[in-house]
């Protein structure tokens, strides 16, 4: 599997929660060390630069995704929030986040592991308490467990990203309706 970053869930908070794949599956981590969760931070551009992180905060991530991921289902299917998820993402939103800084070339975000960490978290928060909740949606691939923000005209969206999942879900679709012959010529 691909170990680029994809950002196509339409929160930085879903798209956090989504960098562990096929949950139902084969279950693919993305954050397999510090510097690859440092990368997500700098890609999804939360951060400028960031400081060397280690396992413990790599572990508390992981533990924060995934009560992001626990707390963003029970909310996407109307069931009252799981307590310990909330503790854990509570926890996460009160400590220090990312704090920009005006240099004489610009806006800076320099931050540590943790400041990222609670600024996700923070964003967790306004995502799952805001005006977004009845827009997300998972993606329509069986395979696929991404929760994404659906704005399409319509709210008909059904794949987290054409790309990722889309193309791939019409390919087979076709490719199954070209293997089965015509009603017709069953005859």
């Amino acid at each position: 599997m691909n170990l680029d970053h994809v950002f196509v869930c339409g929160h930085p908070a879903l798209d956090f929660a989504a960098t562990l794949r096929a949950r139902r599956t084969v279950r693919f981590e993305m954050f397999v060390t510090p510097e690859r969760l440092n990368a997500w931070y700098l890609d999804c551009e939360l951060v400028d630069t960031i400081t060397p992180g280690d396992e413990h905060g790599l572990r508390e991530a992981k533990t924060v995704r995934e009560a992001v991921y626990r707390l963003v289902t029970d909310r996407r299917l109307g069931e009252a929030f799981d307590r310990e998820a909330l503790a854990v993402l509570n926890a996460a939103a009160r400590k220090p986040p990312v704090t920009p800084q005006l240099t004489t070339t610009g806006r800076r975000n320099a931050a540590t592991p943790g400041q990222a960490l609670a600024t996700v978290a923070r964003q967790a928060v306004e995502l799952l308490g805001g005006p977004d909740v009845p827009l997300m949606k998972e993606c329509g691939n069986p395979e696929c467990t991404r929760v994404y923000i659906d704005r399409s005209r319509g709210l008909r969206r059904q794949w987290c990203g054409m790309e990722s999942c889309g193309n791939r879900i019409k390919a087979a679709a076709y490719r199954a309706r070209r293997r089965t012959p015509p009603a017709s010529a069953a005859r």
